[in-house]
Formats: structure tokens, C-alpha cells, sequence
């Protein structure tokens, strides 16, 4: 589990393929004290395990599964990454609870200035869209964010100078694909609602 604050920002150095997943390393220099073997990070949004800690990285692997439905079988060497590792009890919840289980793909529509910050639009695929509600939690490459304005699948959020600067989203451009994850507490409360009326 996580709260998508993001703690750092790594950048892929190297990926392999292995018979139809990958094994891929990434650096993060500043960020590896304290992280031990299986520790979780949520790299770009995508939880991976630490499977080896060393030479100014990790390395994770990422299943076919994980290849499919995320962003990350394009990722090359030199692609930055939002980094944040497991919530734990002494760490505070700034953002909101976010599991690191990309629920889709999405695709930045369009950029602007709003006073100091930046004005996102996105698209995301209409399955997707119902869990998307003005001013809820939106999870984009791992970063909390909350919704500002919606139009079916499209939805709009405002990025402040700090996460410009502190996460990848401020080097996003039009046409950039994106992770996805949309609120916990509604697709758990879809799944029930739906157990109850069957």
C-alpha cells in the first residue's frame, strides 16, 4: 500500500528481456537506505519488488502480466520514474490510499499554464471513466491528485510548482501515456454493491 507522495525520482538503466517478462534495473541513488530485498516500490505507479539492492539501484521483475497493462514495456533506459516506497504505520497518509495496481492506460490530452501551476487533461479508457468523479483521488504514474473537472472519460487535474518539480509528471507532453489507478475505496465498493443485488 501506498499514498502516492512521491519520494524520488529514479531513472531506468537498464532492461532484459527474460522468455516473455522483463528484469529491469533502476537507479536511484540518493533513495536505497533502508531498502532490503522484497521491499516494495512503486515505481511510476507500478508496485515492483526489490529482488537486488546495489550499484546505486534496484532491480525488479516485471511479470507479462504487469507488461500489458502498464506503461512500462516502453520504458528504456534513461526514462525517469516517480519512486515511493511501502506505506508504513509511522508514515504519514498526505496523499490517499493507493494500492500500486495500475487499473489502466491513459493519455495526456493537453497542457497549459494556469497562473504558476499546470492545467492536465487526460483520457482515460471509458471503462474507467465511472470511477473518475470531480474533486475524488486520481493515482497518474504513481502520484495523488485530485480531480478537477470531468467529461466522460476525460478528466482535468491541476499540477502546483512542487509536484512539477519533484515528480515526472511536469515533463509530461501531449500524446505521453500514463498509469492509471483509480480510487481503492470505489472499485471495492462497486464489487460489493454488486455482490449484493445478485
Amino acid at each position: 500500500m501506498f499514498t502516492g507522495i512521491i519520494e524520488s525520482i529514479g531513472e531506468v538503466v537498464s532492461v532484459e528481456p527474460r522468455g516473455g517478462d522483463v528484469r529491469m534495473r533502476i537507479a536511484a541513488p540518493d533513495y536505497l537506505q533502508g531498502l532490503r530485498i522484497g521491499d516494495s516500490v512503486a515505481t511510476n505507479g507500478v508496485c515492483l519488488t526489490a529482488i537486488e539492492i546495489g550499484d546505486g539501484g534496484y532491480v525488479a521483475d516485471l511479470s507479462a502480466e504487469t507488461l500489458s497493462l502498464t506503461t512500462a514495456a516502453g520504458w528504456a533506459p534513461g526514462r525517469r520514474v516517480n519512486l515511493e516506497r511501502a506505506l508504513t504505520p509511522d508514515k504519514p497518509l498526505g496523499g490517499h490510499l493507493v494500492s500500486g495496481h495500475v487499473d489502466g492506460v491513459g493519455k495526456l490530452l493537453s497542457k497549459h499554464e494556469d497562473a504558476r501551476s499546470w492545467r492536465l487533461e487526460f483520457e482515460s479508457d471509458q471503462s474507467l471513466a465511472k470511477y473518475i468523479p470531480r474533486k475524488g483521488s486520481i493515482c497518474i504514474d504513481g502520484v495523488s491528485l485530485t480531480v478537477n473537472d470531468v467529461d466522460g472519460a476525460r478528466f482535468g487535474v491541476n499540477i502546483v510548482p512542487h509536484t512539477a518539480e519533484h515528480t515526472t509528471l511536469g515533463l509530461l507532453q501531449p500524446g505521453d501515456a500514463v498509469n492509471l489507478e483509480v480510487d481503492l475505496i470505489a472499485r471495492y465498493l462497486e464489487r460489493l454493491l454488486a455482490q449484493r443485488e445478485e
